[in-house]
């Protein structure tokens, strides 16, 4: 978007599907090393993460077999967000959207002029 008259550009956030998981990732970093959060309710995403390595899977399928590992990841990171504690995960979240809000509205004023090779 474009303010014609002041020739000043104004470029909106960027999102999307990327930038959604690569902020899921980091919640779930910063609730790793939170001390509020049970030692034992950590061992969740690590688990989930182990049975993406482990040689035997549940549906020996060709796809299938993939869909299983992704579902696994999925629901193990989502019940660690869920059974984490409310305000602990929205402080986390809340400094999370600081970070990108502090980066998003970096605004550059400045003025353009052709210059002639002659």
């Amino acid at each position: 978007m474009a303010d014609r008259k002041s020739g000043k550009f104004i470029v909106p956030a960027q999102g999307g599907a990327m930038r959604s998981f690569v902020n899921h990732l980091k919640l779930i970093a910063r609730l790793m090393g939170d001390r509020r959060v049970n030692i034992f309710l950590k061992t969740l995403p690590l688990a989930s993460l182990a049975y993406l390595f482990w040689p035997i899977d549940a549906i020996a399928l060709p796809v299938i077999g993939v869909l299983d590992d992704a579902a696994i990841l999925w629901i193990g990171s989502t019940l660690f967000l869920e059974l984490c504690p409310d305000d602990v995960v929205q402080e986390h979240k809340q400094a999370l959207a600081s970070n990108l809000q502090d980066t998003s509205e970096e605004i550059v004023d400045a003025d353009a002029t052709d210059v002639n090779d002659s």
